[in-house]
């Protein structure tokens, strides 16, 4: 539990110290039992269903605050409770910051008021102690909105000293780890946990309002399907079976489609047994929802209104600021994904990719020979002037490096629309700043999706990207049951040739299902975790997920904290 000789010795200090407020509390109550005046089971605010961010909105609201005048003439009466972040006593008086609700509020706590057993106990108060008080609201001579204590309520000891208040905790991975003293002394990380769950209740009334249905579909899967990823494995001990716990909840839902649920959505948690990175965690949460009737040109369309209608009702406005560049979510941009190579392809690499090289294996990896001939002087000008290189030929450099592999996986047997696709990440990916819709993906990385009637080879799927990374992936579904039975089938085999995150097993009752008529659908998936960065302006996804996954913490762990706070007031 303890992590230094400090933090024992401080706890050990607190016990005592609680004794002493637990004394003081019975000098004043003498029927108290101990464990109720040091650990008392409730505090009535009043008036009732207030608190202190209603309390500052009311009286000190900027554009119109409450004069101190009016609240001496009315001496509002309150009852609040909250964490002691800040106090001082001086004298026969003193002043401390109670916080709840992510706001604070200064206390004024007077001998004469409260009485000399209550005073005692305000000066035995750490930083972290939970209090209640009793009093009226006031403006001190600086005009600073506060309660002028009458009755003080000991309601928890804090037995671990906080952080500093200044440099708070500086250690970020402490600061995922000890989540609850972050959201203590940081209230810019809780408002961006207020701000998720925001997101989640537009979301909900988003769709609600629009005829869809929510729905829960398992989490553990016997057969983990709906994505291409690599599932988290457990057993279950009374049915002896193995199972996954869920990759992605779509077959699911597709199979409440075929039974007449036309319009369904699910804001479901993920698991994927896959790297972790400032853009990926193994747990995550993720919107799905499925329309019939409908094909992906409509969910294009619904996309960017749930998008900005996601936007204004969290922030107010389309606009968000994401790594220090302004992006305005209420402006969109459509473009292929053979457009997206072509319109991202660095200038500094000749020769530059036109529509027909995608025809072919053969077109494709004449193109590749090409760029890697030519580009082979980006690699001796980054040998020899480092210092020269441009941010296209660094650009370059990146793309000349993929291909180098890329024409090896396509010598190989790896299918072509993979290549296309491992391209399209390479060149593109890192530019999708601004709100971007690609469209029309390669079959080979679409089993899920139906086929573009006159080119076989490509699916009607797009992802969405934001700030250079993708937020969500719609397609127009398959719903030929023997054309999936197929694309299965080939899953199968690319997990025998060794691809981890193919599909396993063949899933027969989606088959089935589909064999009772899925009507034309589309569906989508829309990562809340990434949504809520954009919003928030938060660059890595674990500032958005309360408790990320993070590496066992070693003996040897940092302390919390970079200077202890002072003791008690005594």
């Amino acid at each position: 539990m303890f992590e230094s000789d400090f933090e024992q010795r401080e706890y050990e200090q607190r016990q005592q110290n609680l004794k002493d407020i637990v004394h003081l509390v019975q000098q004043s109550s003498p029927q108290t039992p101990d464990i109720a005046a040091a650990y008392p089971n409730s505090f009535e605010f009043s008036p009732a269903g207030i608190d202190i961010p209603k309390i500052r909105a009311q009286y000190d609201d900027k554009d119109a605050p409450v004069s101190g005048e009016t609240l001496e003439a009315e001496k509002p009466p309150v009852a609040i409770a909250g964490r002691v972040m800040a106090h001082r006593a001086q004298g026969k008086a003193g002043f401390a910051q109670l916080q709840q609700g992510g706001q604070r509020l200064q206390i004024y706590v007077r001998l004469d008021n409260v009485g000399e057993h209550a005073f005692n106990l305000y000066k035995h108060l750490h930083l972290g102690d939970h209090i209640g008080v009793h009093g009226h609201l006031f403006r001190t001579r600086t005009g600073e909105l506060s309660v002028h204590v009458d009755r003080i309520t000991f309601l928890a000891k804090a037995m671990l000293p906080l952080p500093n208040d200044y440099y708070g905790i500086e250690d970020i991975e402490l600061r995922y780890r000890r989540r609850y003293v972050d959201l203590i002394m940081n209230q810019d990380i809780r408002a961006i946990f207020v701000k998720r769950a925001a997101v989640l209740r537009a979301l909900r009334t988003f769709f609600d309002a629009r005829g869809y249905l929510e729905v829960e579909t398992p989490m553990m899967h016997t057969i983990a399907g709906g994505a291409t990823a690599r599932p988290f494995k457990t057993h279950h001990n009374a049915l002896d079976i193995p199972l996954n716990l869920r990759i992605a909840p779509e077959l699911y839902l597709k199979r409440l489609v075929v039974g007449g649920l036309d319009r369904v959505y699910e804001i479901n948690r993920n698991f994927r047994n896959e790297g972790i990175s400032t853009q990926h965690n193994p747990e995550f949460t993720m919107l799905e929802f499925y329309q019939a009737y409908a094909n992906y040109h409509d969910l294009m369309d619904l996309t960017e209104e749930i998008i900005q209608f996601v936007a204004m009702e969290v922030n107010g406005t389309t606009l968000t600021t994401f790594n220090e560049v302004e992006i305005d979510l209420g402006k969109w941009t459509r473009v292929s994904m053979r457009d997206g190579i072509a319109k991202f392809w660095p200038s500094c690499l000749a020769p530059k990719p036109t529509s027909d090289i995608f025809n072919s294996r053969e077109s494709f990896g004449i193109f590749l020979e090409a760029v890697y001939t030519n580009g082979q002087y980006l690699k001796e000008k980054l040998e020899k002037m480092p210092d020269g290189i441009t941010p296209d030929e660094f650009h370059g450099i990146d793309v000349f490096t993929a291909i180098f592999w890329l024409r090896g996986a396509l010598k190989g047997d790896t299918p072509l629309g993979k290549i296309i696709s491992d391209l399209f990440e390479i060149v593109a990916e890192k530019g999708l700043i601004q709100p971007t819709i690609i469209y029309d993906f390669p079959l080979a990385v679409s089993p899920l999706s139906k086929v573009k009637p006159d080119e076989p080879d490509w699916v009607e799927r797009f992802e969405f990207y934001i700030g250079g990374f993708e937020v969500g992936n719609a397609f127009s579904e398959l719903n030929d049951p023997e054309d999936q039975r197929r694309r299965f089938e080939d899953q199968l085999k690319e997990k025998a040739r060794g691809d981890e995150e193919a599909m396993a097993e063949m899933d027969d009752d989606y088959v089935r299902a589909l064999g009772y008529g899925l009507p034309p659908t589309a569906g989508e998936g829309v990562g809340i975790d990434r949504l809520t960065m954009v919003l928030t302006g938060s660059k890595s996804i674990r500032d958005v997920i309360l408790f990320p996954l993070l590496r066992p913490q070693s003996k040897t762990a940092q302390a919390e904290h970079a200077k202890p706070q002072s003791g008690p007031l005594k």
